[in-house]
C-alpha cells in the first residue's frame, strides 16, 4: 500500500528510515525536511562497532559498503594518567565524520527517489499532509514540545560539564587522557574519524570548569588553555571549536531524555527526539539508526498504523533498557572519578572498561578489580556477577523512580 511519509529532521535516523521505506516499496511518497542548509551539520565524528555495520549491511548493502569505506578503525584503547600510559586491546571500533555519514545517506536516499528539502523548518503549526509524520528533529524536538503533556518528556541533567571539539591530531586508538589541575581533574576522549582528524570531547566537574576559568573564557582563550593542558596527548596539534557553521563550541551539561510515549496519532518520535544516552558509551548514532530499522520493520509487517507504532515503541523501549542503564552508570563513573583515579593505571583502566556495571558503585574499587579478575577465570563467579548485577540495577532504578514521585 502506497503511503506518504514526512520525515522531519535530516539526521542519520530520518535519512536512513527514508532509505528503508523506499527499498520496501518504491511507490511510497517520502520527503525529508531539514531546517538547516545542506552540508551545515554540527559535530565531528561518530563512533560505532561491527554489530551496527552488520545490521546496516543486512538492510541496505549499498549504503553499508559506502559507510565502511569512509570509516577509520582502531582495535586498542589507551589511558593516560599524569605521565603514565596504559594500552589494552579492544573490539574493533569505527569512526566516520558526521558530515560524510550524512552525505552518504542523503546521496543514497536521493538515488531511491526520496525528496530532500533543506532550509525548510517544520513546526506543529505547519505540519505537512502525510499518512505518517516522523519527528527526527533532535533532543529539542519542536514537534514533541508542541505536545509535551502527551509525550511526557522527562529530562535529567548531568553534573559534569563537557565540550565537543575536533583536532588535526589523528589518534591511533580510542584515547582517554586525565590531567590533574589545581582545581581538580579534567579529561578528554579522543578517537579518529578520518585520516585527517579526530573528535576530542573534554569533560570535567563543575568545580574544575569554573576554577580554571573555562566558564568565563572566550572560545580562543578556552581552546588555548585546553591545548596547554592536553599538550602531551595532542602532540602540538590544535583543538578546533566548530566543524561548520557560525558560532562557537559550547560547554554543556548532558541532558538524558526519556518519554512516556513515543507516538500521538500519526506522529512518531525517532532518535534523539525519543531518547538520549550519555555520550561516554558512544551509542547515540547507533541507537538512532536502530530506531529507523525497527520503525521500518514495524510499518512493513503491520498494515494498521496504530498497531505498527505501538509495536515499534514497545520493541525499542525494551531493547534500550540495558543500554540506558549502562549509560547511567558510565556517566556516574566519570562524575565520581576521584574514587578510581588513584588506582594503579592498569587497574584504573580495567575499571574504566567496567564503568557500565551496576555493581561497581557499591563495591570498593580494589575489591571489585580483584573479584572481576577472578570472575574472568571462574565460571561460578561469572554466573553470580551476571545474576547480581541486574538485580542491583533494578533495585536502584526503582528507588530513583520512587524518589521522583
Amino acid at each position: 500500500m502506497r503511503v506518504k511519509v514526512a520525515c522531519v529532521g535530516g539526521g542519520p535516523a530520518g535519512l536512513y528510515l527514508s532509505i528503508l521505506l523506499k527499498r520496501q516499496d518504491p511507490s511510497h511518497d517520502i520527503t525529508v525536511h531539514e531546517r538547516n542548509p545542506e552540508g551545515s551539520t554540527y559535530g565531528w565524528g561518530v563512533t560505532y562497532w561491527r554489530g551496527l555495520l552488520d545490521k546496516l549491511h543486512a538492510h541496505d548493502a549499498e549504503s553499508s559498503r559506502a559507510i565502511e569505506e569512509a570509516s577509520v578503525t582502531w582495535n586498542e584503547g589507551e589511558a593516560r594518567v599524569r605521565d603514565l600510559v596504559t594500552r589494552r586491546g579492544s573490539d574493533p571500533g569505527f569512526g566516520i565524520g558526521r558530515h560524510r555519514l550524512l552525505e552518504i545517506l542523503a546521496e543514497r536516499a536521493r538515488s531511491l527517489g526520496v525528496r530532500l528539502e533543506f532550509e525548510h523548518e517544520i513546526t506543529d503549526g505547519n505540519l505537512p499532509e502525510a499518512d505518517l509524520v516522523v519527528a527526527g528533529d533532535g533532543v529539542h524536538s519542536a514537534l514533541r514540545t508542541g505536545h509535551a503533556d502527551h509525550f511526557g518528556a522527562e529530562v535529567r541533567e548531568g553534573r559534569n560539564r563537557y565540550i565537543w571539539l575536533g583536532t588535526s591530531k589523528v589518534f591511533d586508538s580510542f584515547t582517554f587522557a586525565f590531567v590533574e589541575t589545581d582545581h581538580g581533574w579534567i579529561w578528554c576522549y579522543g578517537y579518529p574519524f578520518s585520516p585527517e582528524g579526530s573528535t576530542c570531547v573534554v569533560e570535567c566537574a563543575p568545580e574544575a570548569w569554573s576554577g580554571l576559568g573555562l566558564g568565563s573564557a572566550n572560545e580562543a582563550d578556552g581552546l588555548a588553555l585546553l591545548e596547554k593542558l592536553f599538550a602531551e596527548v595532542l602532540d602540538g596539534h590544535p583543538l578546533i571549536g566548530r566543524s561548520t557553521g557560525s558560532g562557537s563550541a559550547q560547554w554543556l551539561s548532558f541532558r538524558t531524555l526519556t518519554n512516556r510515549t513515543w507516538h500521538r496519532g500519526n506522529l512518531v518520535l525517532l532518535g534523539d527526539a525519543a531518547h538520549t544516552t550519555h555520550y561516554s558509551i558512544g551509542a547515540g548514532t547507533t541507537l538512532a539508526l536502530e530506531d529507523a530499522i525497527a520503525l521500518a520493520d514495524a510499518l512493513h509487517h503491520r498494515t494498521e498504523l496504530p498497531q505498527a507504532l505501538i509495536h515499534y515503541e514497545r520493541q525499542r523501549k525494551s531493547e534500550l533498557l540495558s543500554i540506558q542503564s549502562a549509560a547511567r552508570y558510565s556517566a556516574q563513573w566519570y562524575e565520581n572519578l576521584p574514587r578510581y583515579i588513584g588506582l594503579p593505571p592498569e587497574r584504573m583502566f580495567a575499571l574504566l572498561g567496567q564503568r557500565h556495571s551496576p555493581l561497581l558503585p557499591y563495591v570498593p574499587p580494589q575489591l571489585y578489580y580483584r573479584l572481576d579478575k577472578a570472575a574472568g577465570q571462574l565460571e561460578a563467579l561469572r554466573r553470580i556477577k551476571r545474576w547480581l548485577g541486574p538485580k542491583v540495577a533494578r533495585s536502584v532504578h526503582a528507588r530513583e523512580l520512587a524518589s521522583r514521585k
